[in-house]
């Protein structure tokens, strides 16, 4: 394997400038970007997101059945709605985070508030294991799932680095059909999701 470091997969997209986090988000209070603006913040880039397909969407649902029947009351999930770090803003398929729907009426929830966050991938398998982990490991978003639906298979990193020259998550497991990943929450763990319950049935 190569151990050149790969240039971020959004670079090669037709980005605008850089912004900082709060610039990008007075500019979408103002309306600058709206419904039809498919974009997130990416380290200070705006960069369009992936477009989404029946096969996304049915992994997408079915992971939200299969998290709300184990996550403990404290706990709440949101979909599609973004995080704020340090330098970026995404929008996960699915965030898992403490607290409910008032808690963050009028802000987005951070890092030290999340418990996993999870990204379907169809198309967009490269931005996610690599620039998106990279992004959520120096956060220090504690867990983080790619549900790969091409491939049929759920990549669970765990032990995230945090700030420094190269940010990555210390465990990355692979978990095929017929496994099922283990759900963490403040270091206990809730449940498991087999694998068959997540990408959509061929």
């Amino acid at each position: 394997m190569s151990t050149i470091p790969r240039p971020p997969t959004y670079l090669l997209d037709a980005s605008l400038t850089r912004f900082s986090v709060p610039r990008y988000l007075r500019m979408v209070r103002h309306g600058v970007f709206d419904d039809d603006d498919k974009v997130e913040l990416l380290e200070g880039y705006v960069v369009n997101k992936m477009s989404r397909n029946p096969p996304h969407d049915s992994a997408l649902q079915k992971i939200q059945r299969a998290l709300y029947r184990l996550l403990p009351t404290e706990w709440d999930l949101r979909q599609q709605s973004a995080v704020q770090l340090a330098d970026s803003v995404p929008e996960p398929d699915v965030a898992v985070v403490r607290g409910g729907p008032d808690d963050y009426a009028d802000r987005h929830p951070t890092a030290a508030e999340v418990g996993l966050l999870i990204e379907v991938a169809e198309s967009s398998l490269d931005r996610d294991v690599e620039d998106k982990a990279r992004i959520y490991a120096r956060a220090g978003v504690p867990a983080y799932w790619v549900v790969d639906v091409v491939n049929r298979r759920v990549v669970a990193f765990a032990e995230p680095s945090g700030p420094g020259d190269s940010p990555a998550f210390a465990r990355a497991c692979e978990y095929r059909p017929g496994e099922a990943v283990l759900l963490v929450l403040d270091g206990a763990s809730v449940g498991e999701l087999a694998v068959d319950d997540l990408p959509p049935r061929t």
